[in-house]
């Protein structure tokens, strides 16, 4: 239990550094109550090491999928925004060809503002598929939660490019931690291609939030996979 405590005040003291582009508003703004709370960051501890159990249970049989459909990585990272502007790395296990980055650039953005978002985007393994419908592909994300970067329950987190052009309105979303989960990914996902209707349920999270909230975001999250509506 103390060893509990410790690894949670640490995390909850840990300084951020923030990204050169985070505006001053955002920077001397009070920290968001589901910051600060030692019951959400308990309940991410507890939820993120039930997490790694299970992705320690499918790493191989997945891994090995990955290999035998699109010979490369197990793993794919990239570096996201998180709390307030603060870089951080991001895992998944991989469900694109291993040179998707390179190729992005050829594929058309379905979505509407800073996001993107393709249906039937070429890049995706048939593996890959079956992963992001699941959403086990987001699996590696438990230990950035472990870590503290990310939280089970937030906001989506931007990528770098994305967050160069943010509007001021844009940037009041990154008051809170990135989550696993949220209202986007539990109430529309794939079915929300306007960057605009992802903000707004963002800051409605930042409005209503509570730890209750975050419980029941969490269950209709595990709704949606079982039901298998994951991401595209």
């Amino acid at each position: 239990m103390l060893k509990f405590w410790l690894l949670l005040n640490n995390q909850l003291a840990q300084p951020l550094e923030l990204w050169p582009g985070t505006p001053d508003s955002l920077r001397v703004a009070p920290p968001h109550p589901s910051v600060s709370s030692c019951l959400k960051r308990g309940l991410d501890i507890v939820g993120s090491l039930v997490g790694l159990s299970i992705t320690l249970l499918l790493l191989l049989p997945i891994a090995i999928a990955i290999q035998l459909d699109n010979p490369g990585p197990v793993f794919y990272s990239q570096v996201r925004c998180g709390y307030r502007g603060r870089p951080f790395r991001l895992w998944k296990f991989r469900s694109m060809v291993a040179n998707a980055d390179a190729l992005k650039h050829q594929v058309e953005n379905q979505a509407q503002g800073l996001i993107f978002k393709n249906a039937n985007d070429p890049r995706i393994t048939r593996v890959g598929k079956f992963l992001r419908r699941t959403s086990l592909d987001e699996f590696p994300q438990f230990w950035n939660v472990l870590r503290g970067d990310m939280s089970l329950v937030g906001t989506r987190p931007p990528t770098l490019d994305e967050v160069s052009q943010y509007s001021p309105h844009h940037w009041q979303r990154l008051n809170v931690k990135p989550g696993l989960t949220g209202r986007w990914q539990a109430r529309g996902r794939s079915q929300v291609n306007d960057f605009e209707a992802i903000v707004r349920m963002d800051l409605d999270y930042q409005a209503q939030w509570s730890l209750w909230h975050d419980m029941g975001l969490i269950m209709q999250t595990l709704g949606a996979v079982v039901l298998s509506r994951g991401a595209y």
